[in-house]
This record gives C-alpha cells, structure tokens and sequence, in this order.
C-alpha cells in the first residue's frame, strides 16, 4: 500500500515552513508522496528534494492546483482517503479498519480553510485528539500508528548520510566516512 500525503491550499508567503515541515514528517514516518495544492512553489519542492539527496530513499514531492479534482482521481482510482482533523472519528477506534484496507491511501492535512467538499469526499475523517494542534503533529501521530511504529526502523537508502544514534554527542556518517 502507498501511502501519499495532500497538502490542502498551500499559501507559498505564508506556510512555507509549516508546508516543509509536513512534507519532512511525511518521508521520515513512512509516506511516499506529498502533493501540494495551492500555489505552487518550486523552492520548497527543490529544498525538500535536496533532503532526500542527501538522506536518501525515493520520496517525492508534486504540486497540483486543484485539490478536489484530485480527490475525485485518487478515489476513482481505487484509492481511499484519510483526512485528518479535530472533527473525526479517533485515531484510536479506526486505524485497524485503515491498516486492514490493502488500498493506497491519501491522507489529508488541511491549509487554511478545509472546504466541506474534503469531509464528505473522505473515507474517513481522522481527530488525532479533540483538541486544535499542528497539521504536521496530527500526521506524525497518524503515520506512527498507521505503521505501528515500524517507520522508525525503515532504511532510507542512496543517502549521503545517515545520523547514528548515540546518548550523547552527534555522530554523522557522510558518504561513508564518520564524522563526530
């Protein structure tokens, strides 16, 4: 099962470090894909591409304007959607029935405002609590149970560095060559 992440209305001014932000949790917990609806900024998906050169694995970034289109291709493709928010259903109670599911997922984190359209559009509308937070602390929370904590265990290969983990200091491999 994929895993792709949408960013709803992207405000280039404005979000683009919450918007960077989404897109790093996204590739370290596990997704494949971010796409980004909204303005489109090609900065942001070169610095986040940058990450990946030089952290490895195959994880992208593509930017579509129209997010709704998209839904409405995700799910005609046979794909299934999560959007996360305060107003669902708990993270707890329904992230067996989404694991269960062997279908790509689309999971939505929301901009400024999330149209009604995305709530009806959803398989499931996920709280990740009841209470107002981050976007990128929702998603890391869903993915971490999505995964059931495995994500913190995957290899990104093809990376220029790999962090190792140590109770004190920073050890940092760079191509192959340690550096304390």
């Amino acid at each position: 099962m994929k895993i792709n992440v949408l960013r709803l209305d992207h405000r280039r001014k404005r979000d683009a470090r919450i918007t960077t932000h989404v897109c790093l949790t996204a590739r370290a917990f596990g997704a494949d894909k971010v796409i980004l609806s909204g303005d489109e900024d090609k900065k942001l998906m070169e610095n986040v591409g940058d990450v990946v050169g030089r952290w490895g694995g195959d994880f992208k970034v593509d930017y579509r304007k129209n997010s709704e289109n998209f839904i409405e291709e995700w799910k005609n493709n046979g794909g299934e959607v999560i959007h996360l928010t305060m107003y669902g259903s708990q993270v707890q109670e329904v992230v067996g029935e989404i694991q269960n599911s062997p279908k790509d997922k689309l999971v939505i984190v929301g901009g400024a405002r999330v149209p009604t359209k995305v709530y009806k559009q959803a398989d499931w509308n996920v709280s990740v609590t009841t209470q107002p937070h981050s976007e990128v602390s929702s998603l890391a929370v869903f993915l971490h149970m999505l995964f059931e904590g495995k994500e913190l265990d995957f290899d990104f290969e093809g990376g220029k560095m790999k962090v190792v983990p140590t109770a004190e200091g920073k050890r940092v491999i760079i191509n192959d060559k340690e550096n304390i």
